[in-house]
């Protein structure tokens, strides 16, 4: 079972391809509030796969107490886009992340 898993969420990870235009993206949580859960379960999952598909990318992770979970996006000229997190789960996690890579590609 656990190697269906962890192919699944390969397979999850090979869907994200980050274009050129996309320059960064950074997550911002909370490392104990109950609205960075989500977060924290995303990064459990799926943080090592996406950094082995992708490693020269910057996908930054930010830790700070107290918090409300964020995701920022940042293109090229100087774009950014952010999208709250609060409360989301590990799924919409991955699917914020998801429309993100997919608005300037």
């Amino acid at each position: 079972m656990g190697s269906e898993v962890k192919n699944g969420n390969m397979a999850a990870v090979g869907r994200l391809n980050f274009p050129k235009a996309l320059r960064e993206i950074r997550i911002h949580l909370c490392q104990t509030s109950k609205s960075s859960q989500g977060v924290r379960d995303f990064l459990e999952k799926y943080y090592v796969g996406l950094k082995k598909e992708n490693p020269r990318f910057p996908f930054l992770v930010r830790e700070c107490s107290g918090i409300q979970p964020n995701i920022y996006a940042r293109y090229g000229f100087g774009n950014e886009t952010s999208v709250s997190l609060v409360d989301k789960n590990c799924d919409e996690v991955f699917q914020e992340i998801d429309k993100l890579v997919k608005a300037q590609s």
